[in-house]
């Protein structure tokens, strides 16, 4: 699958800080404050959560969490 430099850039900016968040599972997932994502990523965040590639997961209650793949 191809991916721009942009929503590379994006999905890196936005795994980075809901892991420095501490969000790894759903237990322990945070809202898009919680990870103080910006705007930008905000808007980004719907795109991305669910794909293959990243790992990004939603919970029921609107609260974000990467789920680490180990292969």
């Amino acid at each position: 699958m191809w991916m721009s430099k942009t929503e590379i850039k994006m999905r890196e900016r936005i795994i980075k800080k809901i892991e420095e968040a501490g969000a790894i599972s759903k237990k322990t997932a945070v809202s898009v404050d919680g990870a103080e994502l910006d705007l930008q990523e905000q808007y980004w965040l719907p795109y991305l959560v669910g794909t293959v590639y990243n790992g990004i997961k939603k919970t029921d209650d609107s609260r974000y969490y990467r789920k680490i793949v180990v292969q």
